[in-house]
């Protein structure tokens, strides 16, 4: 049964991923009718929330976006940074609705972070902790137990991420829907677009629940 799981979450992350680099590589060569680049949407954006100790920097790479809390930073990748399409409205904006949620202290956001600094420090060590524990099982079930521990933790991080990331879009598409960055026949493409970047992390947090499982699994069915 594990395995089937497996093979589905797989077969739907493929796929999902898929459809989202389709739609976002449609919607990245599809011209905003207001012309406004990302970094320009970003700024804006963030100056109608009256926040103003948030800077709009450029970073390498691709879908690289995200925003810092701990610097107070918006980083768009290039395409988005100067990109003057749908796909980069809808990003740059998304980013600043992290920013918003910072400054409104939403409550998933506060928690999210709160777990940072728990889960950096297990991230470090949970890979090891899962071997030895697989290897000794049998002869000190209890280290497989702490691992399963700490990979609930990474577990429960990726289910606290999807409702500050589908409140981000939410807030972003508020705003272009008001703003009059997106015409009335693009918002539905912005909208799309963070459907399917959505989707990306429910199937990295199912994912992430089917391994906790398989762990559980072999922990429960240790020969005492």
């Amino acid at each position: 049964m594990y395995i089937i799981l497996m093979i589905a979450i797989m077969a739907a992350s493929w796929a999902v991923g898929a459809r989202f680099k389709n739609r976002f590589n449609k919607y990245a060569a599809t011209p905003l009718s207001s012309g406004l680049s990302g970094q320009e949407i970003a700024e804006r954006m963030l100056r109608e929330h009256d926040i103003q100790d948030v800077k709009v920097i450029s970073t390498e790479g691709q879908l690289t976006d995200h925003y810092d809390p701990t610097k107070k930073t918006v980083n768009l990748s290039h395409d988005v940074f100067y990109g003057r399409s749908v796909a980069a409205a809808a990003v740059a904006s998304h980013e600043v609705g992290h920013a918003v949620q910072h400054a409104r202290a939403y409550a998933w956001l506060n928690f999210r972070s709160a777990m940072v600094p728990a889960l950096s420090i297990s991230s470090r060590f949970m890979p090891w902790v899962l071997l030895g524990g697989i290897l000794t099982l049998n002869v000190f079930p209890q280290l497989l137990l702490l691992g399963i521990a700490m990979f609930a933790l990474t577990t429960i991080f990726t289910f606290v991420t999807l409702p500050v990331e589908f409140d981000a879009s939410r807030r972003a598409l508020a705003w272009l829907n008001t703003s009059n960055v997106t015409s009335s026949q693009q918002h539905p493409m912005a909208k799309d677009a963070l459907k399917w970047a959505a989707m990306t992390y429910v199937i990295a947090a199912l994912s992430s629940l089917a391994t906790l499982i398989y762990y559980v699994m072999i922990y429960m069915n240790r020969r005492d």
